[in-house]
């Protein structure tokens, strides 16, 4: 387990975003971060050794982000499409609130750079899966959802499609609403599966 983000750390994680945001993975140098920030470079590399360890950080914080919003939807009452509903909606909505995350998530160049941030990519991946899949599991064994599908196969369908929902939405330079488009598209693919 990586250390606790200091109070520090998710303001440099903040300004990263804002960086990120505005010039993608490309604009997120440490010179670019202290002018945003009014420090000195060296007063960056005292929270940080790298880039690559901010970019770590923002990957840590959400994935504690993401696991906050994934616990609450699934202790709320309601049935298993209810559930899925609402932590999509909220998960949805903290993107909407921060799309910087959208890119450390979403850029293809960012992968390919370091086993690390993959891993940390993973572990969010992963994470998902946990929250999930007892719900789609539970729904399929009472009856909810359509008998023949397998838990992994539902899993594929509602990741993979809100994946490519969130990957338009960043290509779009966050033009639409992801919150309604995410909605709209979790709701159809229960539609699909619900028997």
């Amino acid at each position: 387990m990586a250390d606790p983000i200091t109070p520090r750390q998710v303001q440099i994680i903040e300004a990263a975003g804002k960086i990120l945001t505005r010039t993608g993975v490309s604009g997120l140098t440490i010179k670019n971060l202290a002018l945003e920030m009014g420090f000195s470079e060296p007063a960056i590399y005292r929270h940080f050794k790298s880039k690559e360890d901010i970019i770590l950080a923002m990957i840590q914080y959400l994935a504690q982000a993401l696991e906050e919003v994934y616990q609450k939807a699934t202790i709320e009452e309601g049935s298993e499409e209810t559930k899925l509903l609402k932590l999509f909606h909220h998960k949805l909505q903290f993107f909407k609130s921060n799309p910087h995350f959208a890119i450390v998530v979403f850029s293809d160049g960012l992968l390919e750079t370091s086993q690390t941030i993959n891993e940390g990519i993973r572990s969010i991946m992963i994470l998902k899966t946990k929250y999930l899949k007892p719900i789609i599991s539970e729904a399929i064994t009472t009856g909810k959802f359509k008998s023949e599908l397998e838990v992994e196969d539902v899993l594929h369908l509602i990741m993979g499609s809100l994946r490519l929902q969130m990957l338009k939405w960043r290509m779009a330079d966050f033009s639409f609403d992801i919150v309604v488009a995410g909605d709209r598209q979790i709701s159809n693919i229960l539609k699909l599966i619900k028997k």
